[in-house]
């Protein structure tokens, strides 16, 4: 029978190990696709090997790896399917969640995030835009849709979007990264912004709409 400290360090190397693969994974250690084996992780992640065996059913009920017969396991492949599913689940949390936030966020919060938008979009209609101007770009983009679905003050939305949203950020980075599309993400979001401004939850809605499905057409070529 394990001890209530055992249970508690097992369950602590988990999360460690969970936490540690995701941030290779978005680091591109390891890539969609690639096949990996429960040592490998081992020596990816540094934790041990009993950590990696609980983790693996994590990571298979998230969808993060899938096992094949004979083969081992493989990363999520970007196929059209995970592309197609990521954002139709993106797009169905996300409308409902940015109506609440249009109608119940504080005014402050509205103001600071039309504040950090407002700051990359006149640096970057300025002149040429630098990497470290797209990276802020995007960690302001990714900022403002946690934020929407953090603030419904549900732990089983928040961490559902947090796995699919690994998976956007994945998508991201293999077919759609922001470069290039700074200046029309930021006006995009500050009309989102000013729909909350508004206190139109619907306007806020059909407009975070429509951002989702531009974003998911870039990822499947379809703009």
């Amino acid at each position: 029978m394990h001890k209530p400290n055992e249970t508690r360090e097992t369950g602590t190397q988990r999360e460690r190990a969970y936490h540690s693969f995701t941030r290779h994974l978005l680091a591109s250690s390891v890539r969609p696709g690639q096949f990996v084996s429960q040592r490998e992780l081992v020596e990816l992640t540094g934790m041990p090997l009993g950590a990696i065996r609980e983790l693996v059913p994590r990571l298979e009920a998230e969808g993060l790896i899938t096992t094949v017969p004979q083969r081992g396991m493989q990363i999520a492949a970007l196929d059209f399917n995970l592309i197609r599913d990521a954002y139709q689940f993106r797009l169905f949390l996300e409308k409902e969640a940015v109506a609440v936030f249009a109608a119940e966020a504080s005014d402050e919060a509205i103001a600071q995030l039309r504040a950090e938008h407002e700051a990359i979009l006149r640096e970057a209609e300025a002149g040429p835009i630098p990497p470290a101007l797209v990276a802020r770009a995007q960690a302001v983009d990714w900022a403002m849709h946690d934020t929407i679905v953090d603030a419904l003050g549900n732990q089983i939305v928040s961490k559902s979007y947090q796995v699919n949203a690994l998976k956007i950020r994945l998508i991201h980075q293999s077919r759609t990264r922001i470069n290039g599309h700074v200046v029309p993400v930021m006006r995009e979001h500050l009309g989102i912004i000013a729909a909350m401004e508004a206190r139109d939850p619907v306007a806020a809605a059909g407009r975070l709409a429509a951002h989702i499905v531009g974003g998911r057409d870039r990822a499947l070529g379809l703009r």
